[in-house]
């Protein structure tokens, strides 16, 4: 059996600065029981305090990715098999829609999508933000693209106070049905 037959699917999980990036965990583990390997590359604004790194660097193995390497440097994911982005902000989808590649994250993305790699996205944006006229256009042009995705998630609370759970799991559901 080759190296390649023999490694298991690797998934990047890219995550955005929103509120619901404190339990990515969840869709860590959820992979993970997928038998996929995974690698964590966040922008720059959720690494500030919007997941636990540690955590999540103990549980992936591997150190989260947000700053670009030099070109001496390895490479510390393999290629990926697959790209989950979740929570997946206003401005990530738009930018990435532009083909604006100035964070690491963003720049993986862009790549992916011209390499055909499967792409899922699970978008976390305000009603008052999903309204407007450029992210409609950005939705339009990601999925033609093939990039697939979620049901849109804004966390306000239901009439209960109560907030809807975010589905972490549905991001591996939409790559499996490609």
């Amino acid at each position: 059996m080759t190296e390649q037959a023999a490694r298991k699917p690797f998934l990047y999980v890219v995550v955005c600065a929103a509120g619901i990036a404190a339990d990515v965990s969840k869709l860590i583990t959820a992979a993970q029981e997928r038998d996929w390997e995974t690698g964590v590359i966040a922008t720059p604004v959720a690494m500030n305090g919007f997941f636990d790194t540690a955590a999540v660097e103990a549980q992936t193995g591997r150190p989260i990715r947000s700053a670009w390497r030099t070109p001496a440097e390895p490479r510390p994911f393999p290629a990926p098999d697959a790209v989950v982005v979740a929570p997946a902000t206003f401005n990530t989808v738009n930018k990435w829609a532009a083909g604006i590649a100035d964070t690491l994250a963003l720049g993986t993305l862009c790549e992916a999508a011209g390499l055909g790699v499967p792409i899922a996205v699970l978008p976390c944006v305000a009603d008052a933000l999903a309204a407007h006229p450029a992210y409609r256009d950005s939705l339009e042009r990601l999925r033609g693209m093939g990039v697939r995705f979620g049901e849109p998630y804004t966390g306000e609370p239901s009439d209960d106070g109560a907030r809807p759970e975010f589905g972490w799991e549905r991001a591996l559901d939409l790559l499996e049905r490609g």
